[in-house]
């Protein structure tokens, strides 16, 4: 007969086959963790290693490290000034003409240049000192230049189309309306260096836009092209990188397009005997008549429904064209509009220059040319008839802008 175990074998027996199995079970649930992580881990390999996903991830890596520079960019120059009119000449101005440009500017730290076109007399300048210094990179005003070159050259006309990209095409008065960078790179690529150069000094950049007008400084318009690294000859004609342009030089070239091609001496009378016997000086004759309706209706659409929109914002009753431009350097933001009145009365060339911080921008500078148009047509500048210096000694000689 055989003997029974004691209870307490019995119980160690127990004890111990309980424990085997608890390992086994672990032992288990180890191996199935490990063959979940490999799994996982396998699984993000082949998300990181997949083309596509990567590239995507770089180009938003990218995209957001572009929007902190641009969103961190400082500005070292202030928006603002106590005294716009400091050293300023008048005898021989429009009191009129000056008294609006002055109300329209404010404090900002800038400078308007108004200019009769059919004459180059400059009817005010507020902020001589700005306006007569060595000037600033033209921005997007530099397409107005390059517009007329590449039609001269039968590059583009109107209605051509340049593709910007795979659904994207546009035309010369949608580029010019909307400042359109690319179509300008792309313009000025096909134009290159030698004509883009050629041009613009034919045009007036690069040399004294004025006759004697003391203090005047020279812009400058480099002899060679910009580096290929910094965006070559493309940027030269879509950002004006390299370029140092005068609110003079702009002014005579806008005055050029709204007479129809006569390139003026600017003159800046010094007196009420100046104004009395004031003489058109003409620099040069630009074949740019049968070209001027081409860029016109771009330069209408800058204001109707572009970048300088913000004209309207103050003034609607007359037709203006313009070109904005907006950009940045050494810690100094620059806003430009160029412009002029289409009016049944004869037409006034306005030039607003900004530089500064923030607040600094092309349609900032429109706005401001919107107020200086709305002073105007308060004062029935565009609606009383042409007044002769001997009648109006001071104010608008005859044959000027009304």
């Amino acid at each position: 007969m055989t003997k029974s175990l004691p209870i307490r074998v019995v119980l160690i027996l127990f004890a111990a086959m309980v424990g085997c199995l608890a390992a086994v079970a672990a032992s288990s649930a180890d191996s199935t963790t490990t063959s979940k992580a490999r799994a996982s881990g396998s699984s993000a390999s082949s998300i990181a290693e997949n083309p596509k996903a990567s590239k995507k991830m770089t180009r938003l890596k990218h995209s957001r490290k572009s929007r902190r520079r641009r969103s961190y960019e400082r500005f070292y120059t202030s928006s603002y000034v106590d005294d716009v009119t400091a050293g300023d000449a008048t005898a021989g101005e429009d009191p009129v003409v000056r008294q609006a440009a002055l109300e329209a500017l404010g404090n900002m730290n800038g400078t308007v240049v108004a200019i009769d076109p059919t004459s180059g007399r400059i009817l005010t300048m507020i902020n001589q000192k700005l306006a007569l210094s060595e000037g600033a990179q033209p921005c997007s005003t530099i397409k107005l230049a390059v517009a007329l070159a590449a039609l001269s050259e039968h590059v583009i006309d109107k209605d051509t189309e340049i593709r910007l990209g795979r659904r994207v095409r546009m035309n010369l008065t949608e580029a010019l309306a909307h400042s359109n960078n690319a179509y300008f790179e792309n313009v000025g690529r096909r134009l290159g260096f030698e004509k883009v150069h050629h041009y613009a000094q034919l045009y007036g950049l690069g040399e004294l836009a004025g006759w004697n007008i003391e203090g005047e400084h020279l812009g400058v318009y480099p002899t060679e092209v910009l580096d290929a690294r910094l965006g070559g000859v493309g940027k030269m004609c879509s950002y004006g990188d390299s370029i140092s342009m005068t609110p003079l030089q702009l002014g005579a070239l806008v005055s050029a397009i709204a007479n129809g091609g006569t390139l003026y001496y600017l003159q800046h009378p010094n007196s009420a005997a100046d104004v009395a016997g004031f003489q058109p000086k003409v620099k040069r004759q630009l074949d740019i008549a049968p070209l001027v309706p081409e860029i016109a209706d771009g330069m209408a659409g800058a204001v109707e429904y572009g970048t300088a929109r913000s004209v309207r914002y103050n003034f609607s009753e007359e037709e203006i064209l313009g070109k904005t431009g907006t950009c940045s350097k050494d810690g100094t933001r620059f806003g430009w509009f160029a412009s002029y009145s289409n009016t049944q009365h004869g037409r006034i060339v306005t030039v607003v220059f900004l530089q500064g911080g923030r607040p600094t921008y092309g349609p900032k500078a429109a706005e401001i040319a919107g107020r200086m148009y709305r002073n105007l047509y308060d004062h029935s500048f565009f609606t009383e008839p042409k007044a002769t210096s001997s009648n109006r000694s001071g104010t608008r000689s005859a044959g000027s802008a009304q």
